[in-house]
């Protein structure tokens, strides 16, 4: 199961890569403008991606309409029909009800579901304080016209490097996997990426904060495959989609906190730092049981 999510991770990695250098090339393709004068409507520029991404879109939406056929499902096997007690759970809200109380009365599963919210929440809340806090300490370094002078940051090939450190993280834990259990393996994970928060909170200088960036981005590369297979052994099959929308939940409300607060990207790298060390810890406990198990 690790090696799967490891391949379906170096696929995403490439198509990620791909679409930033393009994404790079369609930002400074042409000069951000308004197409007539007091129009309102902009072209060029950043956002020249997003039209190569519409276009993008369409395009999928054609081929996925022409040559996907329907996926009417198949019958129910007696492990998917529903709770323990042999019942199926004909709401929305008893699948979440019966997910809900599998999860508080096994140690194993909350621990994984808040460890997940806690790395996944602290991986949106980079993806949207990476840019400003390069672009913060290049102008500093810099100064502002020479910033500007140069044409800012390319942002789609720092984009295309995140994905290459994450392709070589999915490559690492193929490597560790032949020698660690996954529950191992995830402490060093969210270790690294405690440690790599630390270094961008604490550097002053964007060539050490990148190089920081990148070695977050290489857990975020080991954490799917590895949680992914701890998920599939602890989480009961019959109730996998519940229990994982449930995790969901408190992953949604710490992205909307930090983007409600409106916090500069330094405190939230720190309180992803601090989420990352409650992370470790709770692995780490989670490692002892399975253990000891």
């Amino acid at each position: 199961m690790g090696k799967s999510f490891s391949y379906a991770q170096y696929g995403n990695s490439i198509i990620a890569i791909v679409a930033g250098q393009i994404a790079n090339r369609a930002a400074s393709y042409a000069e951000f403008k308004p197409t007539t004068p007091d129009s309102g409507f902009y072209t060029g520029g950043y956002l020249g991606p997003f039209d190569v991404s519409l276009v993008m879109l369409i395009i999928c939406g054609l081929l996925a309409a022409y040559l996907w056929e329907e996926n009417y499902g198949g019958g129910k096997s007696s492990e998917d029909e529903g709770s323990d007690d042999g019942k199926a759970d004909s709401t929305a809200t008893g699948a979440l009800k019966g997910a809900f109380d599998a999860t508080v009365r096994n140690p194993d599963i909350l621990s994984c579901g808040i460890i997940s919210s806690l790395f996944e929440g602290s991986m949106y809340i980079f993806v949207f304080m990476w840019t400003p806090a390069l672009k913060t300490l290049a102008i500093a370094e810099m100064g502002f016209e020479a910033f500007e002078a140069q044409g800012g940051l390319p942002f789609g090939v720092i984009f295309s490097t995140f994905m290459v450190c994450c392709m070589a993280g999915s490559s690492i834990f193929s490597i560790a996997m032949e020698s660690m259990k996954p529950e191992q393996l995830a402490v060093v994970v969210f270790g690294i990426a405690a440690g790599a928060f630390l270094l961008v909170v604490s550097s002053t200088s964007a060539t050490m904060t990148f190089l920081a960036m990148n070695l977050f981005e290489m857990s975020v590369g080991m954490y799917f495959p590895s949680m992914g297979t701890m998920k599939g052994m602890i989480v009961p099959e019959n109730k996998r989609a519940a229990i994982y929308n449930l995790f969901r939940i408190p992953l949604n409300f710490i992205v909307l906190f930090s983007l409600l607060t409106d916090l500069t990207p330094k405190v939230s790298f720190i309180l992803c730092g601090l989420m990352m060390i409650v992370a470790t810890i709770l692995q780490m406990k989670l490692k002892a049981r399975r253990i000891n198990a």
